[in-house]
């Protein structure tokens, strides 16, 4: 079982309105060698007997500084494509006046970023939570498609 929760992770895809945009916070692994490692969602392993939800909750907190306390909609999951991890993802309004920050030395930057550029720096096995985060807020895609397509 060990095996099975080292390649898990749980995260939130926090969103926020401004001036009718969607913008995600998205946060960027630190470290020289991840100069040019894409952005992602803030996320982590879960700690024994951890529900996934309180995983994303806690990574959310352990990285941005951010404490979330709206309700979580579950986004489902995606499995990377290269390393065999499963992340779990869950949506959440941002917290009004959120200012996000580096809270961990696990990231280098934390932003809100406008969603149209997010899905072009987040990690490509990421990119179809945004997908389903616009599905869950009844919007389409502004470039990208988000088709009626099952995924």
């Amino acid at each position: 079982m060990s095996e099975a929760r080292s390649k898990l992770s749980s995260g939130t895809v926090l969103y926020r309105y401004v001036e009718g945009t969607i913008e995600v916070l998205l946060v960027h692994p630190s470290g020289n060698y991840n100069r040019r490692a894409p952005w992602g969602i803030p996320k982590g392993a879960p700690n024994a007997d951890e529900t996934l939800e309180a995983t994303a909750l806690r990574e959310t907190l352990e990285e941005t500084g951010l404490e979330v306390k709206g309700p979580l909609t579950d986004l489902g999951f995606v499995d990377y494509t290269r390393s065999k991890k499963r992340v779990h993802a869950y949506a959440a309004q941002a917290p009004d006046g959120a200012v996000p920050r580096c809270a961990s030395w696990e990231v280098d930057k934390v932003e809100f970023i406008e969603i149209t550029r997010a899905r072009r720096v987040i990690h490509p096995d990421q990119a179809v939570l945004l997908d389903r985060l616009q599905r869950h807020l009844g919007q389409k895609d502004d470039g990208a498609s988000v088709e009626k397509t099952s995924a």
